[in-house]
Order: C-alpha cells, then sequence, then structure tokens
C-alpha cells in the first residue's frame, strides 16, 4: 500500500481507503461476520483510511467498523458525516442552514456518531451534503469550529452536493475545509477544470468517492443486470440509466484491450492521477473486493497516452438522484 498526505492535516492515508456504504446494508443483504473479514483484510493489506457515514445503516456500518478497530493495533483514520436535520435532499436555495445544521442538532449528531464510533474524538466530521445558499453565511461550520476546539472532532469536511460540487470552492478559499469528498471518475471529469486545482491551491484533502459511478465502471454490470429490493441502485439506475452506463463502459472496456488492466483498475488509476487526490474510497463489502482493490496501489501509473484517451470518455449528465 502506498500514502499520500491528506491536504494540510497531518494525517498520512492510504490512497486506496475502504467505502464502507455497503456494510451499513444499504446495496442489499450483508452479513456482519462478511463486513468484518473485509475490513480486517483491507487493514491487513495496509489500509488505514475508512469513509462512513450516520446514514449508512442507521448507525450500523460506524458500529461495526468500531467494533473491528478497537480490536486493532495500528491507528486507523475514520471519516463519518452527518446529514442534514429531515427535509429536502440535496437542501434547496430555500432552506435554513439554522433549521437543518442547527448547533443543537449537531451537538446530539456528533455526540451519537461519538457513541457509535467508540471514541472521545472524531477524526474527520463531514456535513453529509450542503447547498451553495449557505456561503454567504456558513454558520454550520461555525459550530463545527466550535467543537473542534473543544476536542470532539480533529478535521472539519464536507460532502459534495452532487448536483453542484463547485459550490464547496468558496469555503475552501475562505479556510473553512481541511477536507472534501467528492465525486470523480472516468465518467465525472468536471472537478478537474476548478474543483481539484482550488483544493490543491488551498492545501485541502480531498477524499474522492464513486470513482466505479455506483459499480458500472466496475464492468461488472450488464443491461439485464437486477438489483435486490431496497437497494438504492434500483433508484440510481431506474429507467434506461443502466443500458446508458454499459454502453458507455463498454467502449471503455475496448480502449484498455491489450493494456492487461482491468476495469477497476483503470477506474482507480484514472482517479489517482490528478495530484490533489489524496486517497479514493472504494466500495468494499467481502474479502474478494478487499484483496483486488488494494492491490491497485501496487500498479504503475497509467501511461500518459491511455490517460489522454481515457478523458474522451466524460459523460456531462450532471448527477443522477431518485426516479427515471
Amino acid at each position: 500500500m502506498k500514502y499520500r498526505t491528506l491536504g494540510r492535516t497531518d494525517l498520512k492515508v492510504s490512497k486506496i481507503g475502504f467505502g464502507a456504504w455497503a456494510i451499513g446494508g444499504n446495496w442489499g443483504e450483508q452479513k456482519e461476520a462478511d463486513s468484518i473479514y473485509a475490513l480486517n483484510t483491507a487493514l491487513d493489506r495496509g489500509v488505514n483510511f475508512i469513509d462512513t457515514a450516520a446514514g449508512y445503516g442507521d448507525g450500523r456500518s460506524e458500529r461495526i467498523i468500531a467494533k473491528v478497530v478497537k480490536a486493532r493495533s495500528e491507528k486507523v483514520t475514520i471519516a463519518t458525516k452527518t446529514p442534514p436535520a429531515p427535509g429536502p435532499w440535496p437542501p434547496t436555495p430555500y432552506c435554513s442552514a439554522e433549521e437543518r445544521y442547527s448547533e443543537v442538532y449537531l451537538r446530539q449528531n456528533v455526540e451519537e456518531r461519538l457513541r457509535n464510533l467508540g471514541t472521545d474524538q472524531i477524526d474527520i466530521l463531514q456535513l453529509h451534503t450542503w447547498t451553495r445558499a449557505w456561503n454567504q453565511k456558513p454558520r454550520p461550520l461555525d459550530v463545527l469550529r466550535k467543537l473542534q476546539v473543544e476536542g470532539k472532532i480533529r478535521f472539519i469536511g464536507i460532502s459534495t452536493p452532487e448536483h453542484d460540487q463547485n459550490s464547496l470552492i468558496d469555503l475552501m478559499r475562505k479556510g473553512y475545509l481541511d477536507v472534501v469528498q467528492v465525486i470523480y471518475n472516468i465518467f465525472e471529469q468536471e472537478p478537474a477544470a476548478e474543483f481539484l486545482p482550488a483544493a490543491r491551491e488551498c492545501n485541502v484533502g480531498v477524499i474522492v468517492r464513486v470513482t466505479f459511478d455506483e459499480g458500472v465502471l466496475a464492468g461488472k454490470y450488464t443491461r439485464d443486470t437486477k438489483f435486490e429490493p431496497g437497494d438504492f441502485r434500483n433508484n440510481y439506475f431506474a429507467g434506461d440509466r443502466l443500458e446508458r452506463a454499459v454502453n458507455r463502459m463498454e467502449k471503455i472496456r475496448k480502449e484498455i484491450e491489450g493494456t492487461k488492466l482491468t476495469m477497476p483498475q483503470t477506474a482507480v488509476k484514472f482517479t489517482l492521477a490528478h495530484p490533489a487526490v489524496s486517497t479514493v474510497i472504494t466500495g468494499i463489502r467481502n474479502v474478494r473486493q478487499a484483496e483486488e482493490n488494494t492491490a491497485i496501489t501496487d500498479l504503475p501509473d497509467l501511461p500518459e497516452d491511455l490517460l489522454l484517451r481515457l478523458r474522451q470518455h466524460a459523460w456531462v449528465r450532471a448527477f443522477w438522484y431518485g426516479g427515471k
């Protein structure tokens, strides 16, 4: 495993992080034993960064992580997320920051995160979404600053609102954020225009999510793939979305013919090629995925000519929320 510094923090994080959404149960049935084996395998192979959230199985993901990490001797950095209080997702321009992320609510939620993770200090606390409407008076971040001073959290971050990721650029430049989490992959390349350069300029740590575009860029879906009831991918790939995504994925597969690269390897190495990126959190739910994903950092960087060709597969579509 190889490591990079997470922005201006003092953290050295593995280039491959453990994305813990699936072990919360939102990607279909997940046995706790499988989650524990997957986590231990990833940690055994050098992973020292785990990303989770309150909403991943209503804290289930956090509690499993706490159980595993408590039994280990090495230091593991855990980033978790606090969602806004009930209301539209993502928050609309008409939502009040004081209502969706009030100080009382944030303090209560952070205490819950601390209990679930079995710790007295959260390494990285991220707000799980945001709206540009709050940038002029980002009071929730002022509350997190208080919690930082009090020692409840070490570093502050936001996970980008999927449809408006550039809304965090002003906050980075004003010094509010230590860390950001962004969608960046072969399809979603727009962050390379301004977001990632701004993060590098401001020395803000970058956590990349959705590097496989919810699985399609891992090359494991066909046009006929079906998901279990309750799996969020039923909405993400609703209507003709799966067919369209698979068609585009197959063009990328042809691009890498003869290179000996797999689709997952190509997807991750493309993301890691950007110098602003600190870690890529790949979704891991079993031992096989842990072994395959962690091995990717041992591979050479993508050749420049292939990297240039992959840039031609950017897909301008914004982000798909629920429905068709």
